[in-house]
C-alpha cells in the first residue's frame, strides 16, 4: 500500500573541518602495524629460506595482505630489508643507551652493555646467510650506528677510568675499539654460554694492573 506519510529527506551534513585527530591516529597506527608485520615476516622468511629464495608474493601471502597493498609500502625486497635493518639497529642502540643511563656503578653498566651487545651479535648473525650478510654489510646506516656505539662504550669506559675501575694507561677511545672488535667474534659462536665467556675475557683485558 502506498505510504501517505510525508517523507522527510535525510539531513545532509557537510564536513568542512579537518580530519579528526583520533581518526588520523588510528590510520597511522594501522599503517605502523602493517609495516611492522611486513618487516617481521620478511626477516623470518629470509632467515628461514635465504635471501635469494624469498619473493614479494610470499611476503604478501605470509603477512596476510594483497600484493597491491605490499607495493604501497615497499617497492622490493631490498627496501624491506633495509627498513628492517634500520629498525633493528635503532632498537639495539636504544636498548644499549637505556642500560648506560641506568645509573649506579659504571663498571656494572659497562659489563651489561658489552654482554647485551655480544648477545645481539650472536643471535642476529646466527640467522644470516651469506647473501643477506653481504647485503646488510653495505647498508649505509651501519657506519653511523657504529660511530654511536663506539661513543657510547667509550663514554662508559671513561666513567670507569675516572672511578679507577678500568686501566688508565690506554685511552678510552682505544679501549672501546678493543672491546667492540673482540666482541665481534660472538657472531661465530653458537651458544649464549660461549658468548658470556667471550665477554668475561674481554672485560678482563680492561682491568687495572693492580686489580685481580
Amino acid at each position: 500500500m502506498y505510504c501517505r506519510r510525508q517523507c522527510v529527506p535525510p539531513r545532509i551534513v557537510t564536513y568542512t573541518g579537518s580530519v579528526p585527530k583520533l581518526w588520523n591516529e588510528t590510520i597511522e597506527s594501522h599503517r605502523r602495524e602493517v609495516r611492522d608485520a611486513i618487516l617481521n615476516t620478511t626477516a623470518a622468511l629470509v632467515f628461514e629460506h635465504g635471501l635469494l629464495s624469498v619473493t614479494m608474493s610470499q611476503i604478501a601471502e605470509e603477512t596476510g595482505i594483497g600484493r597491491a597493498t605490499l607495493y604501497k609500502y615497499f617497492t622490493d625486497i631490498d627496501s624491506i630489508l633495509a627498513a628492517w635493518h634500520t629498525r633493528e639497529i635503532s632498537g639495539h642502540l636504544h636498548q644499549l643507551s637505556g642500560i648506560r643511563d641506568r645509573g649506579g656503578d659504571p663498571a656494572d653498566r659497562l659489563r651489561s652493555v658489552l654482554s647485551t651487545y655480544a648477545l645481539m651479535i650472536q643471535h642476529t648473525r646466527g640467522h644470516l646467510d651469506a647473501d643477506l650478510g653481504r647485503f646488510l654489510h653495505h647498508d649505509h646506516h651501519i657506519g653511523h650506528a657504529q660511530k654511536q656505539l663506539h661513543e657510547l662504550v667509550s663514554g662508559l669506559i671513561e666513567e670507569c677510568a675516572a672511578a679507577g675501575r678500568v686501566r688508565s694507561d690506554i685511552k678510552p677511545d682505544e679501549l672501546a675499539g678493543y672491546c667492540l672488535h673482540a666482541l665481534s667474534a660472538a657472531g661465530a659462536l653458537t651458544s649464549e654460554a660461549a658468548t658470556r665467556r667471550l665477554v668475561q675475557v674481554t672485560v678482563a683485558g680492561l682491568r687495572p694492573d693492580d686489580v685481580s
